[in-house]
């Protein structure tokens, strides 16, 4: 935050787009409704679960970064409900080939490796690049035999998994470390008044020379209404105000004179 500007926006937000997490489970999202759109029987119920689950997962993501300006908070528990969607879309894909007796591939089967392969390639690509996450994927996913298609979406979704697993520890190791939006908005908050009232920084053993230069050095202030000496800016900790500021008499303990601050 800008101290020339203590009223900009706090937190960004947004930027979602260039995510790979967000990437590639546009690429989920449109291969499954294409999938269910040539394989599936129009009138199962599986079709609606699919695609559902698939856009919960992309859609959560974008959610979730909007949220990042105002709720650190909201943004993990959107992010962890992506992840909880793509889980689902994750059995039923498993289920399809299951019923209908398909082999799926194994994590280091010559098929799964190569579309991890890709993943790689595209991993520095955003908008603009010179292929398309799609286009990359095309060799699978436009393939005539559902078994084929239905793996390699697998596949994606274990990538977008583990990408939304990096970024959920991300987001709780910012949280832990910075705080969320109300931390960051109480910090700029005392950046705002201490330009317009005094900070306490000696300690109670120097009250009586602290209250004299206050008292010279900020005129404006109104003295205690209990005693007569100059206030200063405290913060409450404990209570049900804790966190809030206050205007508290320079010579507490002996006085406990206090004045809200408007």
């Amino acid at each position: 935050m800008s101290e020339h500007d203590p009223y900009q926006k706090l937190r960004p937000s947004g930027g979602y787009r260039s995510l790979r997490s967000f990437r590639t489970t546009t690429v989920v999202y449109d291969a499954t409704v294409s999938f269910c759109e040539r394989f599936v029987d129009k009138r199962s119920r599986m079709v609606d679960q699919m695609v559902q689950a698939a856009r919960s997962g992309r859609q959560n993501i974008a959610e979730g970064s909007r949220a990042s300006a105002t709720s650190s908070q909201t943004e993990l528990r959107l992010v962890n409900v992506a992840r909880a969607s793509l889980d689902e879309l994750l059995l039923d894909y498993k289920d399809f080939l299951r019923q209908r007796g398909k082999r799926q591939w194994l994590k280091d089967d010559a098929e799964a490796r190569a579309v991890r392969e890709v993943a790689k390639k595209l991993g520095g690509y955003a908008d603009g690049a010179d292929v398309s996450d799609a286009e990359a994927y095309a060799g699978w996913l436009n393939q005539n035999d559902p078994a084929v298609v239905a793996n390699a979406v697998i596949c994606l979704i274990h990538q977008a998994n583990y990408l939304l697993d990096q970024q959920i520890t991300g987001l709780e190791r910012s949280f832990v470390s910075d705080g969320g939006y109300s931390e960051t908005l109480a910090a700029a908050r005392l950046q705002a008044r201490k330009q317009s009232y005094p900070t306490d920084r000696s300690d109670r053993s120097d009250r009586s020379d602290r209250s004299d230069k206050t008292h010279r050095t900020n005129p404006a202030l109104p003295p205690c209404r209990l005693c007569g000496k100059p206030l200063v800016l405290r913060t409450a900790k404990q209570g049900k105000n804790a966190g809030t500021q206050f205007l508290g008499c320079s010579g507490y303990p002996e006085c406990k004179g206090t004045c809200k601050i408007d």
